[in-house]
């Protein structure tokens, strides 16, 4: 029973939507009904600039890490095995990461597509993959300026990070799904790419 309280309160977490509050807080706006509509920290770094985006870019991935880190220590304690503990930590942050996707508070629509979110999950169980994998994400974002491209090639480069620092574990299954995930969600974005649409995060999207 407390497991399933664990999820309840994992998703909870995930829905608290920073983005959007950031949105009301700096500008009284709505941030689904301008720029990208999308509540993640780069459509903020559009509308608000860069110390909002920074803070809810941590605050995002805060709310992945936190029930990864702290739920299975406070609701299951010794009564897993470590690698149950593994498993339940995955657990946890995927409902994180589907209350960001899919925000309860704001009734399931207009949430982000989860990187900072799963970020802040694997942080806790991979940090080496992580830091890795923030190096490549940062280096594309500065070569082209396009935040979707360094969140592709982040999410098909994370599962490589993952099996050279741990190896074949759940958590290398779950990159290798997080990862296929991520690359769905921006599948919009790569259409964008294609056609020479997508905005920079330096200036507008060209007109088609």
């Amino acid at each position: 029973m407390t497991s399933v309280l664990g999820l309840i309160v994992a998703y909870a977490i995930g829905s608290i939507p920073f983005a959007y509050l950031a949105g009301r807080a700096v500008k009284g706006i709505d941030l689904r009904t301008v720029g990208s509509g999308n509540l993640g920290a780069t459509n903020v770094y559009r509308i608000l600039g860069l110390p909002a985006a920074i803070s809810v870019l941590l605050l995002d991935a805060a709310k992945g890490a936190v029930p990864t880190l702290f739920l299975p220590r406070l609701l299951l304690a010794s009564s897993v095995s470590p690698a149950e503990s593994v498993w339940w930590a995955l657990a946890y942050g995927a409902a994180a990461v589907a209350g960001h996707v899919r925000p309860v508070f704001l009734l399931w629509k207009g949430g982000g597509k989860g990187v900072a979110t799963a970020g802040g999950v694997f942080a806790v169980l991979a940090p080496w993959a992580v830091l890795a994998v923030t190096i490549v994400l940062f280096t594309v974002v500065f070569a082209t300026r396009y935040m979707s491209l360094a969140s592709v090639a982040a999410a098909l480069l994370f599962p490589v990070f993952v099996w050279v620092s741990r190896g074949s574990t759940p958590v290398l299954l779950a990159s290798i799904v997080t990862g296929v995930l991520i690359v769905w969600t921006h599948r919009s974005n790569l259409r964008r790419l294609r056609d020479g649409t997508e905005a920079r995060l330096s200036g507008r999207a060209k007109s088609s």
